[in-house]
């Protein structure tokens, strides 16, 4: 049961980032408080309020007829000009940065919350407007409901013009930049909290019975929880194979774990099934999931302003500012990560990209579509002489990976640059970085 309500959760987490999240959650409840007004004008609230406080009463039928017809053709206009400004906004963010970036402005809660309001006010006029009802020669008259559909009409105005300064927001590339590196930093200090003061050797599970995916999709969530009440429960140390974000194919290893179900509370065969139920295979990744994604996200937003069509290396710059605070913070995370039990002990091996992958793999790409541009490769080294230059690095080995990098740049830059003010320039940076390099280290190619 305690599986079912993890995977449960999980599942609201996901639907959270869905574009019509929101705006159904809060159109429903426009559309229930709707139904409560008419209740209340069956019992006579307009009447009671027109005997003790007339203001609070529209008790004209034309002039609400007018105005509910008002308020529904307009917030139909309101509607289809935000949804075309957020389709803008996709389609801009797609084009001139990256389509990773989609699913973070899709999950804006913000502007879901604004497009919540627009429907649920529009259903709610709707309902109190076909709740005017003739009775006998008189028309039911809900007067106080017509009073409140004006507050919410006015409210809907004030969340548009907040929706078009958010908009105006959104759309800048350092906004976009920011909330990756703040979703991402988040990440990585939680991970590297939990880690503190843990430190302990897994078991080769090479020989280990696996488990193969029954699907394919991105590998975007794991249920650490629940995978570790499986283990509690049939006394199993698990593998987690692939690297979380990683795309996986149906029929390859996604789980290794070592053990013997128990017998009086599942076979082999249920165990294995409720293993593989506690990854979430999809076609979306999340940061607040996969901090490896903020890299991917912030390196092509990079690479789309150095080429040719954009040709903005100020944002390129800005960018490797971001990576370089975020290259500082991994550096004080293992690559090794595990999962502990109450009793402080390893019962899960989850599989990470390694400082010196996560490293290369930005800056293979980096070097690719900068070499060319000497203020930009002056500022990767600047990078390098930041992160050189720290000092809680949990292992030496980053400094070498990031050594290997400095020479790459190195070779890719004078292969690049004939003018003898930027080899010098270069040289000059090496020079640098020779002050600041361990000495069992060199920078000679």
């Amino acid at each position: 049961m305690k599986n079912y309500f993890y995977r449960i959760w999980n599942s609201l987490e996901k639907l959270e980032s869905n574009i019509a999240f929101y705006p159904t959650i809060i159109s429903l409840f426009g559309l229930l408080f709707a139904f409560f007004m008419i209740y209340l004008e069956s019992k006579g609230v307009s009447k009671y309020l027109i005997e003790h406080a007339p203001i609070l009463v529209v008790n004209n039928t034309e002039t609400a007829r007018v105005l509910l017809t008002t308020f529904i053709a307009g917030l139909i206009s309101i509607m289809v000009f935000s949804f075309s400004l957020v389709m803008i906004l996709l389609n801009q963010a797609s084009s001139n940065f990256s389509p990773r970036v989609l699913p973070g402005l899709i999950s804006n809660r913000r502007h879901q919350i604004i497009l919540g309001i627009y429907n649920s006010t529009l259903l709610y006029c709707i309902f109190t407007l076909v709740s005017i009802t003739p009775n006998g020669d008189k028309y039911q008259m809900p007067g106080f409901s017509v009073l409140l559909g004006i507050i919410f009409m006015t409210e809907s105005l004030g969340a548009f013009i907040y929706f078009i300064h958010s908009i105006s927001q959104e759309i800048q590339v350092n906004t976009i930049m920011d909330k990756i590196f703040r979703k991402s930093k988040a990440r990585l200090e939680k991970l590297v909290e939990a880690e503190k003061h843990i430190d302990t050797d897994f078991e080769d599970s090479s020989d280990w019975k696996s488990i193969m995916a029954n699907t394919t999709g991105y590998m975007q969530d794991v249920s650490l929880k629940s995978l570790a009440g499986l283990a509690e429960e049939h006394n199993l140390k698990i593998a987690i194979v692939p690297i979380k974000g990683a795309y996986i194919l149906k029929g390859i290893p996604v789980l290794k774990y070592k053990g013997e179900p128990n017998e009086e509370m599942d076979d082999e065969e249920d165990l294995e099934t409720k293993l593989i139920n506690a990854i979430t295979f999809s076609n979306n990744e999340l940061i607040e999931d996969n901090y490896i994604l903020a890299f991917k996200q912030i390196t092509e937003i990079a690479l789309k302003a150095m080429s040719p069509g954009i040709n903005d290396p100020g944002t390129c710059i800005n960018a490797i500012d971001y990576l370089t605070e975020l290259f500082a913070l991994r550096m004080t995370k293992k690559d090794n990560s595990y999962y502990f039990n109450d009793d402080k002990k390893a019962v899960i091996h989850i599989k990470t990209v390694s400082f010196e992958e996560l490293l290369y793999n930005v800056m293979a790409a980096m070097r690719n579509y900068c070499k060319h541009d000497i203020i930009v490769v002056q500022k990767l080294f600047i990078m390098f002489q930041y992160l050189l230059q720290q000092n809680n690095v949990l292992n030496e080995n980053y400094k070498e990976a990031i050594i290997k990098e400095v020479i790459n740049l190195k070779k890719d830059a004078l292969n690049n640059h004939n003018n003898e003010a930027d080899i010098k320039t270069i040289e000059d940076y090496i020079s640098k970085l020779r002050h600041v390099n361990p000495s069992e280290y060199t920078f000679e190619t």
